[in-house]
C-alpha cells in the first residue's frame, strides 16, 4: 500500500496511546482524520483541540459520510477492540483496506532509517530518551513514543521523515511488522501469556524479531539475554557499560565505556537503575547512529521523562506523591528499588491496581513478592482492560498472597479517605489502568492536607 495515496483515515481506538501518535503523524501530515473510542480522556481532548472529530459511541450512523467510501479511507484499528466491535465489524465486511495499528506503523517505517525498541520492559522510557537525544542532536527524526515525554508534552516528536523511532511492541506479535536498520532488546521477561502460551514462546517472538534487523544493521541486547548482539549492562564487561556511579542531589552522575572511547561525566536524572539501564541504551543507538559525544552529553541532561514512569506530582521536604505506569512484578521491582535508593529511611505506600485478569493469575506469586516489599499497601480491583473475568482471580484473592501486616482491598470511591489514614512520607500510584486518572484527586487531597 502507498500511504501517499491515501488521504481519509479513521481510527477504531484512537485514544490509545501508540493509536493517537499515529493520529498526530498523519494529521501533521495534512491527512483527514477522524476516529472512535470507548472514553473520553486527556488524550482523546487534546487530539479535538488539533481539529480532529472523535465520537465515543460505538455506531456507523456517527462517522463522517465523507469517510464512508472503502476506496478512499484507510481504517486503522488496534487489536485491544473487541472482534464484535460494530465499526470494526463494519469496515471489515464492506472492502475496506483495514489494518492494524503495527501494520501503519511497518508502512511508515520501511521507507526511512529505523530505530526500534524492543523488550518487555523499558521501552517507552527508552524510546523517549533516544528521540530525545536524536532531535537534540538535529536529525531530521520521527519518534512515536508510548507515553507522554515531559520534554514535548506529546507522545510525538515530528522533525523531519528521514529517520524513525519506534517501540517494538511484543503484544500481538506486532513487533515483526518492522524492519529496523538499529534495534535493541531490553529484557524477555515472561509476559502477555495470553498470547503466547509460555516464556518460550515468547522468546521464539524475540528471536524472530532480531532476525528482522536488516543484514547491515546493528542489533544490541541486555548482558545476560540469550540472544547475541551487541550487549549493553551497568558495572559490568559490556560493549557499552555505565561505570563509576554517583548520586548528586538526585541527579545519576556516571562514565560510559564504548568500543572505541570513554563518555566521562554524564547526568541523567530520572532515578532508579532500571532508568539508568534505558539511558546507555538509548545513548549506545545514538552513539552508533553517528551523534556527536558532546551534544549527547548535554541532551541526556535535559531529559525530563515521561508522564506516568516515576512521575513525581509533591516533591517535599516531608511528603514525596509519585506515579509510575508499573505492571508487572518486574516493574514494580524497578520502581521499589528506585524509591529506596532515593528516599532510604522513609516509609513507602504503595497504591496498585493490577492490570488484566490474565497477568494477575498469571505471577500471582511474584507479584505477591514485589507488593510485600513496600511498609503500606493498598489494592484496588483488577482493571479489566480487553478481558472478561476469570473465575477465582480477584484483588481479594491476591491481597490473600501479600505477606506484608499492612495491606488492605480498597474501592477506589474510599481510596482518598483510606490514604488520609496513612502516616507515611513516600506515597506511590502504580499500575496500567484508569488508576492514572485518579492521580489528579490524589495530588489535590495530598496538597489541602500538606
Amino acid at each position: 500500500m502507498n500511504l501517499n495515496s491515501i488521504h481519509k483515515i479513521y481510527f477504531i481506538g484512537i485514544g490509545g496511546i501508540g493509536m493517537s501518535a499515529l493520529a498526530r503523524y498523519f494529521h501533521a501530515n495534512s491527512k483527514r482524520v477522524s476516529g472512535y473510542d470507548k472514553t473520553k480522556t486527556d488524550i482523546t481532548d487534546a487530539l479535538v483541540g488539533l481539529g480532529i472529530e472523535i465520537h465515543f459511541d460505538d455506531d456507523i450512523s456517527k462517522i463522517d459520510a465523507t469517510y464512508l467510501n472503502p476506496d478512499k479511507t484507510l481504517v486503522v484499528y488496534t487489536p485491544a477492540v473487541p472482534n464484535n466491535h460494530k465499526e470494526l465489524s463494519y469496515f471489515k465486511n464492506n472492502n475496506y483496506q483495514v489494518l492494524k495499528r503495527s501494520q501503519v506503523l511497518g508502512l511508515i517505517t520501511e521507507s526511512t532509517f529505523c530505530l526500534a525498541v524492543a523488550g518487555t520492559h523499558g521501552k517507552t522510557t527508552t524510546t523517549s530518551i533516544l528521540g530525545h537525544l536524536l532531535n537534540e542532536c538535529d536529525v531530521p527524526l520521527t519518534a512515536f513514543l508510548g507515553g507522554i515525554s515531559e520534554n514535548y508534552n506529546s507522545n510525538l516528536i515530528l522533525n523531519g521523515t528521514e529517520v524513525t523511532v519506534v517501540e517494538a511492541d511484543e503484544f500481538d506479535r506486532s513487533f515483526l511488522t518492522l524492519s529496523p536498520d538499529i534495534a535493541c532488546i531490553t529484557s524477555m521477561d515472561a509476559d502477555h501469556l495470553d498470547i503466547y502460551g509460555d516464556a518460550s514462546e515468547l522468546e521464539k517472538s524475540f528471536i524472530e524479531f532480531s532476525n528482522r534487523v536488516k543484514s547491515n544493521g546493528k542489533l544490541f541486547v541486555k548482558n545476560g539475554l540469550s540472544i547475541q548482539g551487541i550487549t549493553y549492562g551497568i558495572e559490568d564487561k559490556s560493549d557499552y557499560s555505565i561505570q563509576n556511579i554517583k548520586i548528586k542531589n538526585g541527579t545519576y552522575v556516571f562514565d560510559v565505556n564504548t568500543p572505541k572511547t570513554v563518555l566521562e561525566n554524564l547526568h541523567f536524572n530520572l532515578p532508579g537503575r532500571h532508568n539508568l539501564s534505558n539511558a546507555l541504551i538509548a545513548l549506545a543507538m545514538a552513539v552508533e547512529y553517528g551523534c556527536p559525544h558532546q551534544q549527547l552529553a548535554k541532551a541526556l541532561a535535559s531529559y525530563r521523562g515521561v508522564k506516568r514512569r516515576f512521575t513525581y506530582h509533591i516533591k517535599t521536604e516531608n511528603l514525596v506523591f509519585i506515579d509510575d505506569y508499573a505492571h508487572h512484578p518486574e516493574e514494580i521491582n524497578a520502581v521499589h528499588q528506585a524509591v529506596r535508593e532515593m528516599y532510604p529511611n522513609k516509609k513507602v505506600l504503595a497504591i496498585f491496581q493490577p492490570h488484566l485478569y490474565s497477568r494477575t493469575r498469571d505471577f500471582a506469586d511474584e507479584f505477591a513478592k514485589s507488593l510485600s516489599q513496600f511498609d503500606e499497601l493498598l489494592l484496588l480491583d483488577i482493571y479489566p482492560a480487553r478481558e472478561l473475568p476469570i473465575e477465582g482471580i480477584t484483588s481479594e484473592w491476591l491481597l490473600s498472597k501479600i505477606t506484608s501486616k499492612n495491606k488492605r482491598l480498597v474501592a477506589k470511591k474510599d481510596l482518598l479517605a483510606q490514604i488520609r489514614k496513612s502516616n507515611v512520607q513516600i506515597i506511590l500510584t502504580i499500575g496500567a489502568g484508569d488508576i492514572g486518572e485518579e492521580v489528579k484527586h490524589i495530588k489535590k487531597e495530598l496538597s489541602i492536607a500538606s
